[in-house]
């Protein structure tokens, strides 16, 4: 509608300008929004206002004469004039119902468009690090992550969804040290575990199967191990030291074949879990792509020679520093240490360099604590030559659970976090991809354990599903009636629907497609269940004002059709947040 009304305006301002009433050359941006008071009718333009100026007249002026000009269109009942000089359009209601049809015909298809026309463009999105299970805090950024991608492929773009395995560098080395001491433990349980390792049971658990298929193999005296390792924090030393020198002593005790068999054990226990983690939430990747494979390919090598090439990096104290500082950040980054071994920051320039010779813009999706990271990736990427407007960076927000009004822990290197799966079984997948996308993912969430849990109007996902639901009561309530559905009949006294009840489902119907293209283009899911809670209530004050089977056999399918087209898309948008629509609730 909005570019049926932008063609009507166009043509009057052509005609303006032939006239000589508006000055010729001037192309102005037609620009048109729903009205939030229905007494200002359906739509509002302000072209008047932008071509005020232009055209050295007044506003009101301008758009009597554009009024004067349009063309008759059976679907505009009347064009007024309001404030300065906004147009608003009033529609007629009847031409609202096409919208009808059109949905019954696409079907799940319907509110969808081209309009990317097959771009390519990669996701990337929660690629935790692989050193333990994933927590609600991770959680977030997989429902927003996923239905990001929907809403990318409903509008044509082509979206390769990607999970980068970090199982390389540190946090890989002091996982694996963690899983062998806590190997050690089961034959020294005087062995002081370091503060800073990794306390999960599920390091336990890889542990113990560690022992169960391998039992001696990877033995070695605890005095040994930790004779001459700086002393742990809680001790009066440097925590950070102490596991650095146990990683150390972990592989020179083990040897490279025995540290790699722990260090893959870990990761393989650990990425299964977090695979299956996932899929039950219903997320799911065309790619895992693994941090080291960039180091066996030389991708890493190939970035920094770029980098070198460029100019962007020098030498100071025996490391390699990139010149981020020429591009704003707050002081130059370490890429190759003085020990020889490249950082991380030097593995994620590689990463996104790669993708984008790939062919793919880049999309990534971080933890909002990684907002400093992303200038200095950019301008890696600008050094190399790369555009760096090619890559966008979506922050989120970590959730905080809360459950009978309590905080709950999410804290990985502890040990004491609520895991995803735990969160799943407690209130099931669809509660919690919905409730995870309500709110802006910059913004804070509180996640509510309970009302995520409730049977009530105040669950806005129970609220939703339970709209669907009560259109397909109403269809087997038809069946045990021994009547049926005539979809093409009812289509044909469309007319027949004039309560306000129908005319505003209708108005919101008609709003779907919009709502969806918004919310893809602004990244913002939280729009489209938005819209879904307002199409919900409108859906739930018809059910209550109105009988949908009555004797007048024309307006029952006329309201049959109505509302399995309401049903439909309430099933589309839903299906694109991850979300089920049950039959029966």
């Amino acid at each position: 509608m909005k570019k049926h009304l932008s063609s009507l305006l166009q043509q009057s301002i052509e005609a303006q300008q032939e006239q000589g009433l508006l000055p010729a050359g001037v192309h102005p941006l037609i620009n048109i929004e729903r009205t939030r008071d229905p007494s200002h009718g359906d739509f509002a333009c302000n072209i008047a206002l932008t071509l005020a100026k232009p055209a050295k007249k007044n506003p009101r002026i301008i758009a009597q004469a554009i009024i004067d000009t349009l063309p008759t269109d059976s679907m505009v009942s009347r064009v007024e004039i309001a404030g300065p000089g906004f147009i608003n359009f009033f529609l007629d209601p009847l031409s609202q119902h096409a919208i009808i049809p059109s949905i019954l015909q696409q079907g799940q298809k319907f509110g969808q468009s081209n309009i990317a026309n097959g771009k390519k463009v990669q996701v990337e999105f929660v690629s935790a690090n692989p050193t333990g299970p994933l927590h609600v805090g991770h959680g977030r950024g997989a429902a927003y992550g996923a239905t990001v991608s929907n809403l990318l492929s409903a509008i044509g773009y082509q979206v390769h969804r990607e999970y980068y395995v970090n199982d390389a560098g540190r946090q890989m080395d002091i996982l694996a040290t963690s899983v062998w001491l806590r190997y050690l433990q089961t034959n020294d349980a005087s062995l002081t575990f370091p503060s800073n390792g990794y306390k999960g049971s599920y390091v336990l658990d890889i542990a113990a199967t560690l022992r169960q298929s391998y039992t001696d193999t990877f033995h070695a005296n605890t005095s040994d191990v930790f004779n001459d390792i700086p002393l742990d924090e809680p001790v009066g030393g440097d925590k950070e030291r102490h596991i650095d020198g146990l990683i150390l002593r972990a592989k020179a005790c083990l040897g490279e074949k025995n540290y790699r068999i722990i260090f893959d054990a870990a990761l393989s226990s650990i990425l299964l879990d977090i695979r299956g983690d996932l899929e039950e939430f219903g997320v799911t990747y065309d790619d895992w792509f693994s941090e080291r494979s960039l180091m066996d390919k030389g991708a890493i090598d190939t970035a920094i020679t770029k980098l070198k090439a460029s100019g962007h990096m020098y030498q100071k104290e025996g490391a390699w520093w990139f010149k981020s500082t020429l591009f704003g950040d707050e002081k130059d980054r370490v890429v190759i240490r003085d020990n020889g071994q490249t950082t991380y920051f030097a593995s994620d320039i590689a990463y996104h360099l790669h993708t984008l010779e790939r062919g793919y813009d880049i999309i990534d999706i971080w933890g909002s604590d990684h907002h400093g990271y992303v200038p200095r990736v950019k301008a890696a990427l600008q050094a190399m030559g790369a555009d760096p407007e090619r890559m966008k960076v979506l922050l989120v927000q970590f959730a905080v659970l809360y459950k009978d009004g309590e905080k709950m822990q999410m804290s990985t290197r502890s040990g004491e976090f609520v895991t995803l799966r735990e969160l799943q079984q407690e209130i099931g997948s669809d509660a919690a991809r919905y409730f995870y996308v309500m709110r802006k993912a910059e913004q804070h969430m509180d996640f509510d354990l309970d009302l995520a849990k409730s049977q009530s109007n105040e669950n806005p996902l129970y609220y939703v599903q339970y709209a669907h639901a009560r259109v397909c009561s109403v269809m087997r309530l038809l069946a045990e009636r021994g009547l049926s559905y005539q979809p093409d009949e009812g289509l044909k006294q469309l007319e027949k629907l004039t309560q306000a009840h129908e005319v505003s489902l209708i108005n919101c119907l008609n709003q779907y497609s919009e709502k969806l293209l918004n919310a893809a283009q602004q990244y913002e899911p939280h729009q489209l269940s938005h819209y879904l809670r307002e199409l919900a209530t409108q859906f739930h004050s018809y059910y209550n004002s109105h009988k949908f089977i009555s004797d007048d056999k024309a307006l029952m399918q006329a309201r049959l059709v109505l509302i399995n087209a309401t049903k439909q898309v309430l099933v589309n948008g839903l299906t694109l947040l991850g979300v089920n629509a049950p039959e029966s609730m």
